[in-house]
Parts: C-alpha cells; structure tokens; sequence
C-alpha cells in the first residue's frame, strides 16, 4: 500500500544519505592527512617542498574537474562513486612504491585527483540534492560535510598513528584498503536520476544547455565562483603546509597531527551549524560573515608570537570556520536553479574552488623554496578573505523559476 512505499522510499533516502556521508567521511579524511606525508616524500625524493607542492596543485585541479558531475548527472551518482573508489585505491598504493618527482605527479596528482573528484563533495552533495526536499537542503548538505569533517578530525589522528609505527609506504598501503571501500558504499546511492526520489526534489526539466547558458549570464553564480576560489586558496594552504609551518618554528609531529585534528573536529560543528544556519537565513550573509571571519583568524595568528595555545587556538578557530562555506555555497546554487543538474553547476563552482586550491598550495612550496618563507601566501589569505567577504554582498539568491525573464538579475 501507500503507507508501505513511502516508508521504504525514506528508508531509502536514509540509508543513501548515510552511503554518501560516509564516503565523504573517507575520502575527505584521507586527503586530509596528505600533509603529514609531505616531509617524508621530499627527503625521500631528494627534492625540495615545491615537488610535492607541484603535486598537490595538480590534485586540487583535477579533484575541481567537472567531469564526475557531469557523469553523475548523466549516468547516476553509483556508478561514478564506484569508479572514483577504485581509482583511489589505486593511486594510495602506487604512490607507496613513488621514488621520482614524475611518479608523485601522476599518482598523488593525476590518479587520487581523479579518485577525490569521484568520491566527495561534487557528486555526494549532487546526489543528497535531489533525494531530499528544498527546505532540508542546507542542513543536509551540513550533515554530510561534518562527516567529511568527521574523518579530518579521525584520519590524521590515525595517519600519524601509521607513520610512527609502520611507516610510510605501509600506511598508503592501508589507506588505499580503506577507499577501496568506498566501493561498497556506492552501492547505497541510486544508480539512475530518481530511483529513490522519482525526481520529486530535483525541480522542472529543463534542457542541460539552456541552465548552463543561464548559469553563465547569473552574476550571482559568478560571483560564487569567485568566493569559493578563496576559499579553495586558503584550505588548500593551511592543509598542505601548515604541518611543515609549524615544523619551522619548532613543533613536534605530534602538535603537527593535533592541530590537523582539532580543524577536523571543529569543522564537523562548523559545517552542520552553519548548514543549519543556512535553512533560517539569508546564506550569501552567513557567506560574507565566514569570509571575513577567516581573515581575522589569519591576521591574529600570523601577527602574534607563535606557541603552542595559540597554534590550538588557530586549529580550533580556523576548524570552525572550514568547510562550513560547502552546505551555504552549494544550498545557494540549489535554491538558485534547483537540483536537476546540481552536481554539474555545483561542480563548476568547486573548480574555481579547485583553482584556488592549485594557487594556495604551489605558491606556499614555491615561496618557501624561494625566500624560506611561507609570509606571502599568509598575506594573500588575509588579502583574498577580505574580497571574499564582500563579493558576497550582492548575490541575487531568488530562485529563477520564480522571476519572469525581465526581472531576471545579473548579479
């Protein structure tokens, strides 16, 4: 009977929510701990902190390719979640057996890319967009970034575990087991457009290159493009060279995987409070507000003495504020032009994330191995947060649907 479909379908939508954030939770965790990672491949290498810096760039790149959104849109988030699984797995453990600078490039940047773009924010988030209504949009998106949260806080803690008692090409081996297993997870998620939802959230059809073109004209959407590059530029940075920073200045490993930890653990009440936020206020403010807030945290840590309260204190602070821009961007894209192509739009978006991500961690290897210094890039932060915080002001954030052609904005 009725009663029976629609406890099976919510018991179907739960289950996929749950696939996709544990997903998130593995594939985001294990990129979290890349940094620790850094040191060891350099000395191994022989090769100064560009080499890996030029690797990770290449990965944000290709991890903010569009490609898997357009995929999912095209032939359901299942298949390409297992695939991305699999080229994951396959990436950590060749990236075990990595002894030259062209070797890490390919692995650590062409494959886990690929695997990362497949795995986490772009086609989980497009997924859980068209499974839920509009109104639970936002603090869904907020659950399942706090789970990729979750694994910041776990995967590190873990890594650095690894490294002190195996070593470093044992732990990518364990880790490559562990996204093996995202694999399974995939199985959870619709194989095709509404399986689960009969399409019910995902909004009026509409041809694929008429939303794009729409997409284009919406200054809006550019201008989230360009909020989120910022925010690519400073995760990317902090997450990459913060271990080595603190290694400058004198700090163990231990302080190194606590701080990386307390940014993940900070991250999962950021994420799903300000995802909460987004569904009771207007989300391109709570926008502005993050932005500015980082620079403030930037500036308070880069200018005061350096110890070990304040390293906490940073993490915590930085932690809080991370990823909370994914469920306001990503809800804002959704309340925008609807859930229909979410994952291809909102994968746009996240290249210029991505974009940033490239910028934030080669600049903070070249800069060091040019002047031994990582001051520039924390100047570009603070620089960049300000901008960020402002171009958000402006956004039309009204759903398009509901204007007539001549009240459509351009910003």
């Amino acid at each position: 009977n009725q009663k029976v479909k629609e406890k099976l379908m919510r018991r179907s939508v739960v289950i996929a929510v749950l696939c996709a954030a544990l997903s998130m939770l593995i594939g985001a965790g294990i990129r979290s701990s890349f940094g620790l990672f850094q040191l060891p491949l350099v000395e191994q290498m022989g090769t100064g902190r560009e080499t890996f810096s030029l690797a990770m760039a290449i990965n944000n790149i290709i991890f903010g390719l569009p490609l898997a959104g357009l995929l999912a849109d095209r032939f359901g988030p299942r298949r390409v979640l297992i695939g991305g699984g699999a080229v994951y797995a396959i990436g950590l453990m060749l990236l075990a057996n990595v002894g030259t600078p062209t070797g890490l490039h390919l692995t650590l940047g062409l494959l886990i890319g690929l695997g990362l773009s497949a795995t986490t924010y772009v086609v989980v988030i497009g997924a859980v967009g068209q499974l839920v209504p509009p109104e639970q949009r936002s603090r869904t998106f907020g659950f399942v970034t706090a789970m990729g949260s979750m694994g910041m806080l776990l995967m590190p803690l873990v890594t650095g575990w690894l490294l002190a008692g195996v070593g470093k090409d044992t732990s990518l081996r364990l880790l490559a087991v562990l996204a093996g297993s995202v694999v399974l997870l995939a199985f959870g998620l619709p194989s095709r457009l509404g399986d689960i939802s009969q399409a019910g959230f995902m909004g009026e059809e509409e041809p694929f290159l008429r939303v794009l073109k729409r997409a284009g004209r919406h200054g809006g959407y550019l201008l989230l493009c360009l909020g989120f590059f910022v925010c690519g530029f400073h995760v990317a940075f902090i997450g990459a060279h913060l271990p080595a920073f603190l290694s400058d200045v004198g700090f163990g490993t231990r302080l190194q995987g606590t701080a990386l930890a307390l940014i993940g653990g900070f991250n999962i009440v950021g994420s799903y409070l300000f995802g909460w936020l987004g569904d009771h206020y207007r989300k391109k403010y709570l926008l502005s507000f993050l932005y500015f807030a980082r620079t403030v945290v930037f500036g308070l840590f880069f200018f005061l003495p350096i110890t070990q309260t304040s390293v906490i204190l940073f993490a915590a602070s930085i932690g809080f504020l991370w990823l909370a821009t994914v469920p306001l961007t990503s809800g804002t894209v959704a309340q925008i032009f609807g859930a229909r192509y979410l994952a291809t739009l909102y994968g746009m978006v996240f290249f210029s994330h991505q974009v940033g991500a490239f910028l934030g961690v080669w600049l903070g290897g070249y800069f060091y191995d040019a002047i031994g210094s990582y001051a520039p890039v924390w100047y570009m932060a603070m620089a960049l947060g300000l901008l960020a915080s402002v171009v958000h002001l402006p956004i039309s954030d009204a759903p398009l649907a509901k204007l007539t052609p001549e009240l459509k904005p351009t910003a």
